[in-house]
Order: structure tokens, then sequence, then C-alpha cells
């Protein structure tokens, strides 16, 4: 199943939940403040990026900087459980399910979770108002 894990004041956040709704794609909202995301998690959301912390940790967060640390020196404990304490280190919107992760809202990257028959409707639909 599809997740979007954001934040309610995010407007990024507001327009890939809209995105969602709006092309009918099943998914479990997850507000990362009043749920946060455990362990197992935040671990799937790393295997999931191709870059690591560096992809799921907010470099313009207040908290990052007030806590001035290097999160790639971190033990996977240390990483996980600092994260928890402060759901705001998290880049937001996170869109996942269990081979895909996108973060931040992008309207052409977020198609990649358009169901295939969709995606084929719209490629076929393109063709014919170019007269291909």
């Amino acid at each position: 199943m599809l997740a979007l894990y954001y934040s309610p004041s995010c407007t990024s956040c507001r327009k890939a939940k809209a995105w969602l709704i709006e092309h009918e794609i099943p998914h479990i909202d997850r507000n990362v403040f009043t749920t946060p995301l455990d362990a197992t998690e935040l671990k799937a959301l790393l295997a999931l990026s191709e870059n690591g912390t560096e992809d799921l940790i907010s470099e313009r967060s207040k908290v990052y900087k007030k806590l001035n640390i290097d999160f790639d020196s971190l033990s996977m404990k240390e990483l996980l459980s600092i994260v928890q304490e402060n759901p705001s280190l998290l880049r937001r919107p996170i869109i996942a399910d269990d081979k895909r992760l996108l973060i931040g809202f992008n309207e052409e990257e977020i198609r990649v979770f358009l169901p295939r028959k969709i995606k084929q409707m719209e490629q076929m639909e393109a063709r014919l108002k170019a007269g291909l």
C-alpha cells in the first residue's frame, strides 16, 4: 500500500495529498508529527533511498541546524533515535510503497505511482491528440 508521510502545515504535502486523491490512488496518510515513524519504517525508507540520510534529512530544518550533527557518522541506532525524537528532520512529503520512494512533490515524478493502465491510457490520448 502506498503511504504518504506528511505534515499538515506543509504546502508540498497538501499538493501531494490532493494529487493522490484526484488520481484516485489508494494510500495511507501518516502525519509524522502525531504518529512518528518507528525504527522499522525508517529503515525501510532508508533502504529505498538512493543516498540514505542525505535523501531523508532536511538540512534546512531548524532542528538540523540546532543539533549540528554529522548524520553520516551516526550509528543506525543513534540515527533512528534522533529522527524519532525530531520528526521535523525529515524532508516532506515522503511518498513510498514497497518498491519506490519519492521525497518532495514534483508533478512529473509523482506519476510513477499511477497504475500502468492509466499511464497507457494517457499515452494513447496524447498520441491521438498529436495525430500519431
